[in-house]
């Protein structure tokens, strides 16, 4: 066992105190090691408001020569009693009230001492994030005050006291200072809701208050009272708060008390808890899933009980799991729950282990976004502020957080953040989807802009023949005599790749690909860096796009637009007649397009026999080429899979969306695609179920897994004869059983796993989009380093660090898709709306009381519940043959079953909860 003691002494300097710890720790073999720690502290670290002379009379510059702000007003914010006032915040406000610190009706001129602002980086460096940005803006006022440094306000930690209570008391110390610091006029609140340091501050003559009692001293009050968190440290750490508990019913509503942290490590540890990702049905709220490795199946969790306050965006669950099969006594109390909840009977051959959640080990709470129902407000109650601000709402899309998820409530308690706008209009959908999704979309901050050129959009590529100062621009290769041209879809402007292509004597092919040189301008570790790493992709949306780097890069310097030279990192092949790779080159390079094509305009091209000019030719060639890698990646078991894309059409005038159309894919697509992850082989359990649809319903046809090589010519083979479209809709089923190709770094994984399962090649990673990929762009770096251009950064050859980002671009790009594919949704559903019509559909999935439809025309999948068709008298599912058949109350019986083409009524609805419209199928 260890012992120690400490000295402190302190010295003085000409620039403050110097304070000397010595520590003495016994070592092993019984002596004592003396280990001195010096900590300097400073007599010039000013209080930065701008009514304090003394502290402008004492600053001095900064190593660039530049004077400290002062940027605290001299005429702050007022309480309703009329008190000017700075604010100095407790650590556990800024963890749990954050947004309503982003509020712009309240909150200006705060003080974050510096012991709050490491507490927090600990806590939750997301919020930490959030907390530099708003010192950052300088809009608010809020500024960092480095008491750690300051002689007169450091502290010492005295003996037996925790760190803990040694920071409050340094925080207390802060609010103290400035408090007897500055001129009486302006006061200094201390906000803590802690109760027994605010009782502390307030021995030691500090005016602290609780959240709640300075929000309801400002004029404003009954504005923000909406917007503060309603958890238990909000309300004087008391649980059993009538705030904290609000919506608790009665005793059938309490969930199962968590276990304990000690309880659930040691059940971890012996194997009879697991822990994993809880992922909730899209066709049963009250049903999820939690893939553990101990189980070749995932885990089945049913009911709210079991579910166990684990549903709102929880993950790493411990579930206690038995092997069982699911009773009908189960099914009567879910379907009580529920209203009426959708599932299968579960035989012996299907068994499904099923689980509980015993203990959440981290919440993934975030923003989400809904409406007030209306059911739920009083429109005749005019009185107290709960029903005003509901009746304000009413119809509009709000944002709010969840705070806490008392024990006895059958729903969670949150706070109000803000108002997007009235439901169903664009603007206020859109922002809802990215919030949903977590999609950074604010404006870039002041210093990620100021890394852009000085130029702005007049910047130039400099003169390579003249320039003799810079030698990275020595060792660019000038390629502007080259004929290239970008193929993208249509309007495109951001423009990462382009191509040429020319036949040389030998009779072999040229092939250049040219890829926007995007970490010329985004250099490692700055403020632009750092957002592009942050953001990880752009994303794309039906009506606008959420760039990862500012537009100055992304749609102008970067961009290879035609006509002006831009700076590229190329790959030149020399391919022979049959596309085998004779000789490959890799450099930074200087070029200038002859032209930007949609897809469609150079397929018009490439067909039209009177264009024989050297461009055109040099695109047949691409063409002619890209057959041949396609024919050769398909050869070695690459996968063509499906999704069921869909495009909508604008109005020019307008932006109102005019018509849905499955999306048409050109040879030209593939042109480009050809020459541009980890993508891990599908676990077989994954395909069980589809491959017995096939196996039952289509004579024995089936997939095979023994390979990427097997599984692509087993989906080939998947033909009806009747209906050219199943092979399609077997590709889009297949696509949901496999696996996410994901980003890695590769010092992670053994060389095997390199594989991209999909694209059935050794070694896979993307490199043509830097200006809308971050991986993009650190493999960039990792290449210039490879071919000597410049040093790599020590940044990307730590391990740690690039597991990090990976692990936050595969985030970034799921949410990206699934935004997409939400804005996708959205406009189908206005395309629909009011205009009921009939489309063909497949049946996709089959319940003992409903049907899932896939409608081709929109991209789009819908619920037909049986309880929702008027004429249904009874019904009865054959779960072997993944049959339904019901009859009418007039006796006439039908049978429909999965993969059977049916005709549906489609239009659009207002969801009553969501607010959201989607699409409703009736079945014909």
């Amino acid at each position: 066992m260890t012992v120690s003691t400490a000295i402190n002494n302190r010295k003085r300097l000409s620039s403050g105190l110097s304070v000397t710890s010595k520590v003495f720790v016994r070592s092993r073999n019984g002596g004592a090691l003396k280990i001195v720690r010096e900590h300097y502290l400073r007599n010039d670290i000013p209080c930065y408001s701008t009514i304090c002379q003394s502290c402008q009379d004492i600053i001095k510059p900064d190593a660039q020569g530049e004077l400290p702000k002062f940027i605290l007003s001299s005429n702050p914010t007022k309480t309703a009693k009329g008190e000017p006032h700075y604010l100095v915040l407790d650590t556990n406000i800024i963890l749990h009230a954050i947004d309503l610190l982003e509020n712009n009706q309240c909150f200006y001129d705060v003080i974050i001492p510096q012991t709050v602002l490491e507490e927090v980086k600990n806590r939750s460096f997301p919020i930490y994030q959030r907390l530099r940005n708003l010192v950052k803006s300088e809009d608010k006022r809020f500024i960092v005050f480095h008491n750690e440094y300051n002689e007169q306000t450091y502290i010492n930690r005295n003996k037996n006291e925790t760190i803990n209570d040694r920071n409050d008391r340094a925080i207390r110390k802060v609010a103290q200072w400035y408090q007897t610091h500055l001129p009486s006029k302006i006061k200094t609140f201390f906000i803590c809701n802690d109760k027994d340091n605010r009782n502390k501050a307030i021995k030691e003559g500090i005016d602290a208050r609780s959240l709640v009692e300075y929000i309801e001293s400002l004029p404003n009050a009954d504005d923000l009272s909406d917007l503060i968190p309603q958890d238990d440290s909000t309300f004087e750490n008391d649980k059993n708060s009538t705030t904290a508990t609000a919506g608790s019913d009665d005793e059938e509503t309490s969930f199962p008390e968590y276990y304990s942290n000690a309880r659930i490590m040691a059940g971890i540890k012996n194997g009879t808890l697991y822990q994993g990702i809880l992922n909730v049905s899209s066709y049963n709220y009250l049903q999820g899933e939690v893939s553990v490795p101990a189980f070749k199946k995932p885990l089945l969790i049913q009911g709210s009980k079991n579910l166990n306050q684990g549903a709102i965006g929880a993950n790493d669950n411990a579930a206690d799991g038995t092997k069982s099969v699911i009773s009908d006594k189960e099914r009567i109390l879910l379907a009580q729950e529920a209203i009426k909840v959708i599932g299968s009977k579960n035989e012996d051959k299907r068994l499904q282990p099923t689980a509980k959640i015993v203990g959440v080990m981290r919440r993934s709470w975030r923003y989400y976004v809904g409406q007030i129902a209306p059911s739920s407000v009083n429109l005749d109650d005019k009185t107290g502020h709960a029903s005003r601000s509901s009746r304000e709402y009413l119809g509009q899309r709000i944002v709010v957080v969840v705070d806490s998820w008392p024990i006895n409530s059958r729903y969670p308690n949150g706070h109000f953040v803000r108002a997007l706008g009235e439901i169903e209009s664009a603007e206020a959908e859109t922002e809802a989807l990215l919030l949903e999704h977590d999609v950074e979309y604010r404006p870039f901050s002041k210093n990620v802009l100021d890394c852009l050129p000085k130029e702005g959009d007049n910047w130039v590529v400099p003169d390579i023949t003249n320039n003799t100062e810079d030698p990275q621009l020595q060792k660019r290769v000038d390629l502007r005599d080259k004929l290239v041209c970008s193929i993208d879809p249509p309007n495109c402007v951001d423009i990462d790749d382009a191509l040429h292509a020319k036949q040389l004597p030998n009779g072999n092919y040229e092939v250049g690909v040219h890829i926007a040189d995007v970490t010329h301008f985004v250099k490692p570790n700055t403020p632009l860096d750092q957002e592009g790493a942050s953001r990880g992709t752009s994303v794309y949306l039906v009506d606008k796009r959420i760039d990862m780097l500012p537009q100055l890069l992304g749609t102008n310097l970067c961009s290879l637009k035609p006509f002006v030279d831009r700076f590229a990192f190329s790959v030149i092949w020399e391919v022979d007649e049959d596309a085998n790779i004779v000789n490959v080159n890799y450099m930074k390079s200087i070029i200038k397009s002859r032209q930007a094509f949609s897809y469609e305009q150079a397929q018009l091209r490439i067909d039209d026999p009177s264009q024989q000019d050297d461009l055109t030719k040099s695109m047949r060639i691409l063409l002619k080429l890209s057959k041949k890698l396609k024919q050769k990646r398909l050869d070695a078991g690459a996968l063509n899979l499906a999704s069921p894309e869909v495009k909508v059409h604008m109005d020019s005038e307008t932006s109102d969306p005019q018509e849905v159309e499955i999306k048409k894919l050109l040879e030209t697509n593939s042109l480009v695609e050809e020459f541009m992850l980890r993508h891990a082989a599908p676990p077989a359990t994954n395909f069980e179920t589809l491959n017995d649809m096939l196996n039952v319903r289509k004579n024995g046809m089936s997939i095979s897994l023994e390979s990427s090589k097997a599984l692509a010519d087993s989906l080939d083979r998947c033909i009806d004869p009747n209906d050219k479209y199943f092979n399609t809709l077997v590709r889009i089923m297949s696509t949901r059983c496999m696996m996410a190709a994901e980003y890695f770094p590769s010092g992670s994984y053994g060389y095997p796993e390199f594989r991209h399962y999909g694209l059935a090649v050794d070694i896979y990673t993307h490199f043509t989009s830097p200006i809308r990929r971050y991986c993009d762009v650190v493999a960039h770096r990792q290449l210039a380093g490879a071919i000597g251009y410049e040093n790599l950064d020590l940044s990307h050859r730590d391990k740690s660090k690039m597991e990090m980002i990976v692990r936050n671009i595969n985030k970034r790009h799921r949410n990206a898709q699934f935004a997409g594919r939400s804005s996708i949704e959205y406009y189908v559903g206005q395309v629909m709306r009011n205009n009921e019509s009939e489309h063909e559909g497949y049946i996709i999935k089959i319940f003992n009381n409903g049907i899932v439809v896939l409608v081709p025309k929109f991209g789009v999948e819908g619920l037909i519940k049986l309880e929702n068709m008027g004429d249904v008298n009874s019904a009865n599912y054959n779960e072997d043959k993944y049959e339904l058949t019901f009859t009418d109350f007039k006796g006439n019986e039908r049978t429909i079953a999965v993969f059977d083409k049916v005709k549906v009524d489609v239009k659009s609805v207002k969801d009553e909860i969501s607010g959201k419209r989607k699409a409703q199928l009736m079945l014909k």
